[in-house]
């Protein structure tokens, strides 16, 4: 059997294939992964938002962000170069001779495939005379032709060149390393021994560590551990937490110590900067010696959360670190109300300790809302829209509109709301109207069940408890333009009723003839008519505006269903009354209990198909990665631009606790399903929950909704069962 043979490129040439290869791939991957977007489609975005966002802080900030950054052009350049390289050797490569060709004897001669002997050993005495080194031929080329001679002439050289290609027989298989042969010379052994030690014993080495170093300080949502452990030992200390104190917490985080963050600095102009502000906010607690809220760096961040919700202006020098302070908050806030949700599972299942209560952690989404439109707690929420002032809210909140919400503000009627804002000019009170019409208004409707189990509408004590709640999002523009709508529509309803309340009116003679047991069962049937579900808060407002017009058509529709029913139902005591013989009873019977199988048989192929599709609904949310770039939020002095993300949950405001962990919605942008789950409780009875929606951006837009679970006893319900059944 052949050996195997290793040797180095002594030509250069494989070390061609293996550099172009390498460097390859190193450059397609990179072009497609840090090559600039397109410039204009961002600049053409920005253009976009710029009639609502254009006087926002992080639109400004991006805008010169844009115009004075070199870092797309040096990142263009480096990546064209790369290509040139890539290119030039694949030019060099493609320019190289074949070393590894067939071996063929007939070429060597000069003869065509399938010449005879006799034109063989004719062609090899030619070339003899010609090449042979006593003629002063070359003497390789001459032993090329002898070998040529032999392997077709000798019938054994002949057998092994068809077999192996060779004419000696089979060769060892020869290795190329893709590396020149110099690499391996005595004289350059210290230079290449020198790079190698330093390649793979300094250089590679610091590297992976300094990576290794940096990623076990920080939690996979870039958050220090440290850190992650002080909101800890605080919230398990504290779990009734205030807002103040909050603030304290939130500012003591090491991502804004210099010595855990090289972003953070501190300036020697602090010392002087620092207690000014300190003496203009005045609600700081300097005294308090309790670590780390009375060091340096927690003491500046605290000034500055500070100063940023009392919309103080702060000087050129630490206006820097207050947009670091303020850039940084809203995830630091998220990571609170993660580990305000561990302590609280922990409490659940371990005991021994206080969860945080609910306050505790609605606090640090409030604080959020607070940090991202810079207000304070007391503050008006008509404060988010620009060209307001505290001194303009006296128009808003007076006895005549009472306006003190933005849901306040989109109810009003145009000329209602263009009196009220009259301090405004045209140009300013336009741009009012865009930025509200672009706040988001959200629709949350809520399904209860119970998955995987026979009966999903049916809660048994302890089971798990499914809450599936659909999010739809639109803008209040929408809401604004349906008012004048709306109030057209209810004019033409409320005439309509007028005109059907007078026939209804004429109609009402003619049930008067009716005996007095018709008058008995219909009024007993108009009570279970009249019992209608509670209508939402705009169906509500629409049926008092029509006023008694629309209540005198309602009644007119329902006694004439009445009279109807009442007909339908004299028509089948008749056909029950004719029916004499006790067969046919038994027959209607036996009917009656085969369509109530197949209904039965159907609402179970319903409910079937309804948990089949949302169990492939699921999958495909699980699979799928939907994007967190949602919508641009509408904040005047946030640093950075953000999206509307969203909290989502269920509580139980009576005792401040949690039934289920908050779900951070980061995904909404026009429909959003979630499902949130808990355990039902393992007492039965009658609880109040509620379903509770937090923006983490606008101030004034949460929403709740109760929701009741009342849970049996799986035990009590089969006896009742197996009762009925015998």
């Amino acid at each position: 059997m052949a050996g195997q043979q290793f040797q180095y490129d002594d030509s250069g040439n494989t070390f061609f294939y293996f550099l172009t290869s390498f460097v390859g791939l190193i450059v397609i991957p990179a072009t497609y992964y840090l090559w600039p977007r397109d410039q204009n489609a961002e600049q053409l975005r920005l253009k976009s938002l710029r009639k609502v966002h254009g006087r926002c802080l992080w639109y400004c900030l991006r805008l010169m962000k844009s115009q004075q950054s070199i870092i797309p052009t040096l990142k263009k350049a480096a990546l064209l170069f790369g290509w040139a390289v890539f290119l030039l050797l694949a030019y060099k490569v493609s320019k190289l001779d074949r070393e590894y060709q067939e071996y063929n004897p007939y070429e060597v001669l000069g003869l065509d495939q399938g010449a005879s002997v006799s034109e063989i050993k004719k062609q090899y005495r030619l070339l003899s005379l010609k090449f042979h080194p006593d003629k002063g031929g070359d003497e390789d080329l001459f032993m090329r032709i002898a070998k040529a001679h032999s392997a077709l002439t000798n019938d054994e050289s002949r057998q092994n060149w068809e077999t192996y290609g060779n004419p000696d027989g089979p060769k060892a298989t020869s290795f190329g390393i893709a590396l020149p042969a110099w690499i391996v010379d005595s004289k350059n052994s210290m230079l290449v021994l020198l790079v190698y030690g330093l390649a793979f014993m300094v250089i590679l080495p610091v590297v992976v560590g300094t990576w290794w170093y940096r990623s076990i300080r920080y939690s996979g949502d870039q958050i220090l551990i440290n850190t992650t452990q002080l909101f800890m030992h605080f919230m398990y200390k504290t779990p009734n937490m205030n807002m103040k104190r909050l603030a304290m917490v939130l500012t003591a985080a090491f991502e804004f110590d210099p010595r855990s963050n090289k972003e953070a600095t501190i300036r020697p102009t602090d010392n002087i900067q620092v207690p000014q502000l300190i003496r203009e906010l005045g609600n700081i607690n300097v005294k308090k010696k309790e670590p780390p809220f009375c060091y340096p760096y927690s003491l500046k961040a605290r000034v500055l959360v500070l100063a940023h919700l009392a919309r103080m202006e702060v000087s050129d020098d630490i206006e820097e670190d207050q947009r670091f302070v303020v850039r940084k908050s809203p995830a630091l806030l998220q990571e609170m109300v993660n580990v305000g949700c561990q302590l609280t599972m922990m409490a659940n299942s371990r005991g021994g300790f206080h969860a945080p209560r609910l306050v505790s952690i609605e606090n640090c989404m409030k604080l959020t809302q607070m940090i991202v439109q810079g207000l304070q707690e007391s503050k008006s929420p008509l404060l988010q829209l620009p060209h307001f002032e505290e001194e303009h809210l006296r128009y808003c909140v007076s006895k005549k509109y009472k306006v003190r919400s933005l849901q306040d503000l989109v109810s009003l009627k145009d000329s209602d709301r263009r009196s009220m804002l009259r301090f405004l000019g045209e140009e300013k009170y336009d741009e009012v109207m865009a930025v509200l019409a672009s706040f988001p208004s959200i629709t949350m409707d809520t399904k209860l069940q119970v998955l995987d189990d026979e009966d999903s509408n049916n809660i048994t004590a302890g089971s798990i408890v499914t809450v599936t709640v659909t999010l739809t999002r639109k803008r209040m523009a929408v809401r604004v333009g349906r008012r004048e709508r709306g109030r057209v529509g209810r004019r033409e309803r409320g005439r309509e009723g007028g005109r059907q309340g007078d026939v209804s009116k004429t109609k009402a003679k003619v049930w008067q003839n009716k005996t007095k047991a018709a008058k008995k069962t219909k009024q007993s049937k108009k009570k279970k008519l009249t019992k209608k579900k509670p209508l939402p808060l705009p169906a509500a407002k629409a049926k008092q505006a029509n006023g008694s017009a629309s209540g005198s058509e309602v009644v007119a529709v329902a006694k004439e269903d009445e009279e109807d029913r009442s007909d339908k139902g004299s028509e089948s005591e008749e056909g029950e009354g004719n029916k004499d013989s006790p067969s046919e009873r038994d027959e209607e019977s036996d009917k009656q209990s085969d369509t109530e199988q197949d209904e039965i048989a159907g609402d179970d192929e319903e409910e079937w198909e309804a948990l089949q599709q949302s169990v492939q609904r699921r999958e495909r949310a699980l699979l799928e990665t939907k994007s967190k770039v949602t919508h641009p939020v509408y904040s005047l002095y946030y640093p950075e631009e953000k999206h509307e993300w969203w909290w989502l949950y269920i509580a139980d405001r009576k005792d401040q606790t949690l039934v289920s962990m908050p779900y951070h919605v980061c995904t909404l942008k026009d429909t959003e399903e979630v499902e949130l789950k808990f355990p039902a409780p393992s007492k039965t009875g009658n609880y109040q929950y509620s379903v509770i929606l937090r923006s983490d951006s606008y101030l004034g837009l949460d929403q709740i909704r109760p929701l009741k679970v009342r849970p049996y006893n799986s035990r009590v319900h089969w006896s009742e069962a197996e009762r009925e059944l015998t």
